[in-house]
């Protein structure tokens, strides 16, 4: 493995990493302090993420996307992921992979007008009483002539509220297992406007101000079995094949609000005098930094080793929930370090730290918890020996 960027790849950071600085940091105290995202902020960053080349670059060439392999995505992801998430996940759209599961009908319907910037998508798993258990889900399909009637609610949908359309995930059916009956699992388009589908607005949340989550509803929601993703009682094999490398995107947007954290520390602990010197010199502090830059150079070892090996059809579940698990982890330690080491002013608005703070929680919860990694990454560990 070569530990080095090649020149394309250092210039995807470059390019990135200064649209962020100059497009995305601006605006990020006003979309903090107001919650609110305008859509007219976000078609004016979209042209010039557009002009740039950065919109919707996780896609393939052929339809319309920069084509980046793995490592070259997530080195993208971070330098997008130094921002606030609302702006960049907004504003510099990456539609989900997801859509190109769908067939050639499906992709020009779906697919092509979020590349194009026309829509977004959101993917709606998540129930009140099924988070981690997606087999506990509630929410059902059932056939009725050649449509599917939807019942049920999601919540803590990304986005849905700007969404054009929801990809859903309902129990369709179940099967006869030696462990007992388990559900069958299949994956629906469901256009925003579809009679008896409802997007009512979420819960107010203290990670990433201005990107919203929804309360979805569906009350005998009729469908066209032309709407199903992929094969029926199959939702768990479509997002499985397409949504793998999710967590290592979590893990790299987290590296680069980590990366963040630690300048504003490293630069405080050198400018800042206290007892006649720089706080740096403390051990108290140099320590800190010094555990904080090892920390996330050891989480971004991880997360591009876990790109390499996705590129080489060699990497395993371990790979990409030991990238996400450390990379998420350690954003909330280094966050937490940059304020203690600024005192009182870390907690300030003035400075990104107290977000970043705020924003690193939720991180460990979503695209798996850190028990569900360790959950992965331990039960590899057994079946190696038949455990």
């Amino acid at each position: 493995m070569d530990f080095g960027l090649t020149e394309e790849q250092q210039m995807i950071v470059d390019t990135t990493r200064a649209f962020v600085e100059a497009e995305l940091y601006p605006h990020e105290q006003m979309v903090e302090r107001t919650g609110v995202l305008p859509v007219e902020l976000i078609r004016e960053i979209q042209q010039k993420a557009m002009a740039a080349g950065l919109y919707a670059a996780n896609m393939p060439v052929e339809v319309g996307g920069a084509g980046l392999d793995t490592l070259s995505w997530l080195l993208y992801e971070k330098e997008l992921g130094r921002a606030n998430y609302a702006l960049h996940w907004t504003c510099v759209a990456r539609p989900s992979n997801i859509l190109l599961a769908g067939n050639a009908e499906q992709r020009e319907r779906y697919l092509m007008p979020c590349i194009r910037g026309e829509t977004w998508d959101c993917l709606a798993m998540t129930e009140p009483g099924a988070g981690s258990d997606l087999r506990g889900m509630k929410a059902s399909a059932r056939q009725d002539g050649g449509d599917w009637v939807l019942n049920g609610t999601k919540h803590f949908i990304s986005h849905a509220d700007l969404a054009g359309f929801a990809i859903c995930f309902m129990a369709s059916g179940e099967e006869q297992t030696p462990r007992g009956p388990k559900k069958l699992i299949t994956a629906f388009f469901v256009d925003k406007g579809t009679p008896g589908f409802t997007v009512r607005e979420g819960y107010r949340n203290v990670s990433h101000r201005g990107y919203t989550n929804a309360v979805l509803e569906f009350d005998d929601c009729r469908v066209p079995a032309a709407n199903v993703l992929g094969e029926v009682h199959k939702g768990f094999e479509v997002a499985n094949s397409w949504l793998g490398a999710t967590r290592l995107q979590v893990a790299s947007t987290c590296l680069g609000r980590a990366e963040r954290a630690l300048g504003h520390a490293v630069s405080y602990a050198a400018e800042r005098k206290q007892f006649g010197q720089q706080i740096g010199k403390f051990q108290g502090v140099s320590f800190k930094l010094a555990d904080m830059a090892m920390e996330l150079k050891a989480a971004e070892l991880l997360t591009r080793e876990a790109a390499w090996k996705y590129d080489q059809g060699t990497v395993t579940e371990a790979d990409m929930s030991m990238a996400k698990l450390k990379a998420t982890e350690v954003l909330a330690h280094i966050a937490d370090e940059a304020i203690q080491i600024h005192g009182g002013m870390g907690l300030m608005d003035e400075l990104p730290l107290e977000r970043i703070w705020r924003d690193s929680r939720v991180e460990r919860i979503w695209e798996g918890t850190s028990e569900i990694q360790r959950h992965i990454i331990s039960r590899e560990l057994l079946r190696a020996v038949g455990g």
